[in-house]
């Protein structure tokens, strides 16, 4: 599936209703992760019905502990393609036996993706087709790669408009949880900082209490390569991968448990609740510099 404008050319793949590439029309250049295995698979997974990790890759749900994958299984199954004009598609999928042996809950999980401009906005629409609340966490994964596969981490920084500063905690990697107990400070200078590798010995850094509405990944010298619009989000990631010319920038409603998290899902912090017959929508933008 292709949606182009003068700007931006963007592919769409129905396995998980991923993008899989953003072409950069007017500056020559690829802004999505290509994928290659020797790094990393993926390009934009959609993370649902649990961001990250739950602890113990199990989760509590009315009394009944069901077993978890990491990011959850919509990003592994095929998606329908259910509505197609010039600048808008849409993604279909919904709750059936197989998912609900791992997740009880009858849901129909849409994707729409609208282009305008160098703008691609990602839009999260989450029924409730059963009789009871539901619960879970939802997120974005795109990873952004580097004008050259040469480049490092290092030839590139991130900016945060508004920003001085930022906290974030990060993964346990023995309990393969969030530790909350330590709250790291990112010092910003002049809303920015740069990318090395030693950010990411520890995973992702994961930062709460909605503290990210806009970050771009920009050139050493300042020059925007492309950027995310994502207010209302309540956690963010930034990730990437030992020696890989990419990062991820991830928003997300809701995140992996902390240590020791043991309650029922509905219990997490930050987990999304909708009522029985119910709707959650959520959005955000990418943007080309």
């Amino acid at each position: 599936m292709k949606l182009e404008n003068e700007r931006l050319c963007v592919e769409i793949s129905e396995q998980g209703a991923e993008v899989t590439r953003i072409y950069d029309k007017k500056k020559d250049t690829e802004l999505l992760w290509n994928g290659d295995p020797a790094y990393w698979k993926r390009h934009s997974p959609i993370l649902f019905p649990n961001v990250g990790k739950t602890y113990h890759n199990t989760v509590l749900i009315n009394g009944t502990q069901y077993p978890t994958s990491q990011h959850g299984f919509a990003r592994d199954n095929r998606f329908q393609c259910v509505r197609e004009t010039a600048d808008t598609v849409s993604f279909l999928f919904s709750s059936n036996e197989e998912t609900k042996e791992v997740y009880p809950f009858d849901f129909e999980l849409t994707v729409t993706y609208r282009l305008e401009g160098d703008c691609l906005t990602v839009k999260w629409g989450v029924q409730n087709t059963g009789d009871e609340e539901m619960y879970f966490t939802i997120g974005g994964h795109p990873a952004f790669c580097f004008a050259d596969a040469a480049d490092k981490k290092e030839d590139y920084i991130l900016k945060f408009p508004g920003k001085t500063s930022l906290d974030y905690i990060l993964i346990d990697l023995a309990e393969l949880a969030a530790d909350t107990e330590k709250v790291y400070k990112l010092e910003l200078e002049d809303e920015c900082c740069p990318l090395n590798e030693e950010m990411f010995e520890n995973d992702a850094l994961i930062l709460d209490h909605g503290q990210i509405s806009e970050v771009w990944l920009c050139h050493k010298d300042g020059t925007p390569r492309v950027g995310m619009k994502c207010g209302g989000f309540p956690n963010f990631g930034i990730w990437s991968v030992k020696n890989a010319p990419f990062v991820c920038l991830e928003p997300w409603m809701g995140r992996c448990d902390d240590i020791g998290f043991d309650r029922e899902l509905s219990e997490k912090p930050d987990v999304n609740k909708v009522p029985a017959g119910g709707r959650f929508e959520q959005s955000y933008v990418i943007v080309a510099g």
